[in-house]
């Protein structure tokens, strides 16, 4: 570690304010076809649960579905330091695990998803409209946890992702492409999520 990503690093440690536990990064399928992608990747999950993450989420956003396949196929054998969870554009099933990847999965597309599910719960008798909560909406998402940090690379626009869960998250835009982040881009990040004053809204 160089020196500049030394003195991040105990800036970081003497902060007072806490640590994001849920750090979400959004890339592309163009960055995962650069040379040392996944390696990138793999760092990334390092450095967040180094720094106090417990969970870390991964937003793939993809315009080739034809893709699809390769990159669960290549995501699921990523070197992480805990269990990953993969999930692709059709996916249902909730996403529990330390380490969460999204392949394609629209934010729209998981939102009208869990809307269509409390609809037919409310047809079968089993809920009644007046009583709907918004537990019962993120009880139906695939990724249902709310990152405290988003961090997107590349200074793309955010794209569709996690539209419900992110709506309180801190936002982080950076210049650099994901096949360049480094550590020092990472404790950026965070130093930056530290400083701010969280309102969550109000």
């Amino acid at each position: 570690m160089g020196l500049y990503d030394t003195y991040l690093g105990v800036r970081d440690r003497l902060h007072s304010a806490d640590p994001p536990r849920h750090v979400a990064v959004v890339i592309t399928e163009r960055d995962l076809l650069e040379q040392g992608a996944y390696e990138t990747l793999s760092a990334f999950f390092g450095w967040a649960f180094e720094y106090g993450a417990e969970r870390v989420t991964v937003s793939v956003s993809v315009l080739d579905e034809a893709v699809v396949p390769t990159l669960e196929r290549e995501l699921r054998e990523v070197d992480a330091p805990r269990e990953v969870a993969v999930r692709g554009p059709d996916d249902t099933e909730q996403a529990d695990a330390p380490i969460q990847i999204s392949i394609g999965l629209g934010g729209k597309a998981e939102f009208a998803e869990a809307v269509k599910s409390v609809a037919r719960e409310v047809e079968a008798g089993r809920l009644e409209p007046d009583d709907i909560t918004e537990a019962d909406v993120e009880e139906r998402l695939v990724f249902p946890d709310e990152p405290d940090l988003v961090v997107k690379t590349g200074a793309e626009r955010l794209s569709d992702f996690m539209i419900w869960q992110s709506v309180y998250s801190e936002l982080y835009f950076t210049d650099v492409n994901w096949r360049d982040f480094r550590k020092r881009d990472y404790l950026r990040a965070v130093l930056d999520f530290k400083d701010r004053q969280r309102r969550f809204g109000r």
